[in-house]
């Protein structure tokens, strides 16, 4: 039998392979250990001014200017202003936030269409991610799908943002994912993803006049995924007529609970998108909501009036685990310009 030696191609390749295997559990290892004992309360803070008077100018400029693999608390102040620009987060840049001062005074937009995963005006592919007071918006209008915001990174929470576009505005992804006091607007299945969401707080508004719209797709696709879109004391209005949701997975999942629902809820409130076998598959539930909308005496037969015992495990952050993730805004800050500057990107004029 023919034993290869230890200098063979073959015994150096099964080495570095190892030694790879190694470096990438420690690394893997350092990284959580450093995100179990980092300071939540203290973040470093870079500033996003237009007028140059921040640390950027740009808001891709300044996360483009965070390490890979940070495990540091990363605060972006932007300045108010309408910001012109596509923005990636991308999954090597865990632990920002990205912070305006008043949602309508700080606004991020842009105008493109396509693929729901190209076209988005920001995408989130990180974890541990906030967005707070800040419009984002997708202007590309009625001709087709426009996506303002793509969350595909876990543990991503926004406030008292406002998320705007008509076809296909939030694609709420994949991860857990958590809104409060936000501002959604849309026309067509204008909520949707496969990410296991809570939505508190938040005002919904439908702008479908000529047809019928839809404002939740959601794509649960097995019984053994735990995801799905709660609505918890939110408000819907809106303009013309639409449904609750209609299923983009045969398992769609989506509760609304002590939610207020304008006369813009058609009476049937769901659609099966043309599929009845998705009846006896998806769940779509409500629980004590309330206004003109919330009428059930015509809802699809299908769907669900839920018990207080039914209702219980949607009426918390449990779903989402938000009680281990979710976390308080910083109230100290360390200026990032040191920390940075030889980081900054060449910029072009």
């Amino acid at each position: 039998m023919h034993m290869a030696s230890p200098s063979s191609p073959l015994i150096m390749s099964i080495n570095v392979l190892v030694f790879l295997v190694i470096k990438l559990v420690f690394s893997h290892h350092h990284l959580a250990m450093a995100a179990a004992t980092q300071d939540m309360s203290t973040a470093i803070l870079i500033r996003v001014d237009q007028s140059g008077l921040g640390d950027f100018k740009k808001i891709q400029d300044a996360i483009d200017a965070v390490p890979s693999n940070n495990s540091d608390i990363i605060f972006i102040w932007v300045k108010a202003g309408v910001y012109r620009e596509k923005i990636v987060v991308p999954a090597d840049k865990p632990y920002i936030t990205l912070s305006g001062s008043d949602a309508s005074k700080t606004i991020i937009t842009w105008n493109d269409s396509g693929e729901i995963y190209d076209s988005p005006t920001m995408a989130i592919l990180a974890s541990d991610f906030v967005g707070r007071y800040l419009t984002i918006q997708n202007s590309y209008g009625r001709s087709g799908k426009g996506v303002a915001l793509r969350v595909s990174g876990d543990r991503a929470a926004f406030y008292s943002c406002n998320i705007l576009s008509y076809q296909d505005t939030l694609l709420d992804d994949a991860g857990r994912h958590y809104y409060r006091n936000c501002y959604i607007q849309g026309a067509v299945d204008f909520i949707f993803g496969n990410a296991a969401s809570l939505f508190e707080r938040c005002h919904i508004h439908s702008i479908a006049e000529e047809y019928p719209g839809a404002i939740t797709a959601q794509k649960r696709s097995s019984p053994l995924e735990n995801t799905g879109f709660t609505f918890l004391g939110c408000k819907i209005t809106g303009v013309g007529n639409t449904v609750l949701g209609r299923p983009w997975g045969p398992y769609s999942r989506v509760v609304f609970a002590l939610t207020y629902m304008s006369s813009v809820i058609l009476p049937e409130g769901w659609n099966d998108w043309g599929d009845p076998t998705k009846q006896s598959t998806a769940y779509y539930g409500e629980h004590k909501c309330y206004g003109p909308g919330a009428n059930r005496a015509k809802r699809a037969k299908w769907t669900h009036s839920l018990s207080n015992e039914e209702a219980a495990p949607f009426l918390t952050k449990t779903m989402i685990g938000g009680g281990s993730w979710l976390r308080p805004a910083p109230t100290k800050f360390i200026s990032g310009g040191s920390k940075i500057a030889h980081l900054k990107p060449h910029t072009h004029n």
